[in-house]
């Protein structure tokens, strides 16, 4: 089942040149996607037409099988719940602790907090800050900061996850643990997709499809992505 469909798709800001440019692909319910490329191919910005922060200057997209150029604006929260997203700034709400942030998307889908209590406990002892939960982001480190967002993005089990750069601020032994969960999530049926510098993770996740962006233009190295056979007209 085909969950995202980029057909001709392209981007641009403002009246400046395409970042990104003719992106015609298809991501696989349930695949493990690697995405990589040099500093400013423009990564940051396909995983933000993937989380619907952005609307591409051209082409179509679909997601869950929305097009999310006619959805209206009642249906992009709905869609916007059935992703996780691991921001590299990670985005977390400073006056709330570690144990709330996490708990957050639990919140918004209406779980009372006797269903609250375990998976969020459960989930900070497994990025190794059971002793932080109350500790409120400014107290925290980048690479702890980095761990929350990350438990912050999983606890819900979205049917997308989203990930830009989710190891760059932890030790050798925490990416492992981090790429450890990102596997097992995706053994539960998520779709990953995850933007990376370090190609040394990808051997962490068996059967990943390796993405290579280039300035603008997507390449396959692993022939793992289906081309859809039209063309937007």
């Amino acid at each position: 089942m085909t969950m995202v469909r980029f057909d001709s798709v392209g981007l641009r800001y403002g009246t400046d040149a395409e970042v990104l440019r003719d992106l015609d692909f298809q991501l696989e319910s349930g695949g493990f996607y690697v995405l990589t490329g040099p500093s400013g191919a423009g990564k940051t910005s396909l995983l933000k037409l993937l989380y619907l922060a952005q609307r591409p200057t051209r082409g179509r997209i679909t997601l869950f099988d929305e097009d999310i150029e006619t959805l209206g604006r009642d249906g992009l929260p709905a869609l916007r719940r059935r992703i996780g997203i691991v921001y590299q700034d990670f985005r977390l709400i400073e006056h709330l602790s570690a144990f709330d942030n996490i708990a957050l998307p639990l919140r918004i889908a209406g779980f009372g907090d006797e269903d609250i209590e375990q998976p969020v406990r459960e989930m900070l002892a497994w990025v190794g800050l059971s002793d932080r939960a109350r500790a409120k982001p400014p107290t925290l480190s980048g690479g702890e900061q980095q761990r929350v967002a990350i438990a912050r993005a999983v606890i819900a089990r979205p049917d997308l996850l989203i990930a830009d750069e989710p190891t760059g601020n932890v030790d050798a032994e925490m990416a492992h643990r981090l790429m450890h969960l990102f596997a097992g999530l995706n053994k539960l049926g998520t779709t990953v997709v995850l933007a990376t510098h370090d190609l040394s993770l990808v051997k962490e996740v068996p059967g990943a499809v390796m993405l290579r962006l280039d300035d603008g233009a997507l390449k396959d190295p692993t022939g793992g992505l289906k081309h859809p056979p039209g063309r937007v007209a």
